[in-house]
């Protein structure tokens, strides 16, 4: 194909890789594909943060500083959101999932035709004939 038959968002990607050599840096070593690139830079734009972490050959050291202080950022995230969760509301919310998940293991035993123990008790498999025809000589 030459470079007259491309699609030009092809052609602009084109054009910025050449402004961003690490991108050929990371393709190279593995880390990432042409494709998962190519669709990073169509979805989030050239302006976006990850493209200044791509490639990072030069920038070992500062790579590992941002990624203990990313780390400490999603630690403190989580930190924060739990203590603005309001116990009531997380325990309605587990028992809903709780009688979710139990709704569910329901219809599962139900389609294989097994026992389940709940809460309200074992339920008993109906009696009567295993074959559903009974053929007798006479």
């Amino acid at each position: 194909m030459t470079q007259k038959q491309l699609h030009p968002s092809v052609l602009q990607f084109k054009e910025f890789v050449k402004n961003n050599p690490n991108i050929i840096k990371e393709v190279r070593s593995g880390k990432a594909t042409w494709q998962e690139l190519y669709e990073d830079w169509y979805l989030l734009g050239e302006e976006d943060k990850r493209w200044e972490s791509v490639g990072g050959g030069a920038e070992k050291g500062t790579e590992s500083k941002s990624n203990e202080e990313s780390k400490n950022d999603w630690v403190s995230n989580i930190m924060g959101m739990v203590k603005k969760m309001d116990p009531n509301q997380m325990q309605g919310h587990i028992n809903n999932l709780s009688q979710a998940l139990g709704a569910i293991q329901g219809v599962i035993s139900q389609f294989q035709g097994g026992n389940v123990n709940s809460v309200s008790g074992p339920l008993k498999p109906q009696e009567g004939p295993k074959h559903p025809f009974g053929f007798r000589k006479d």
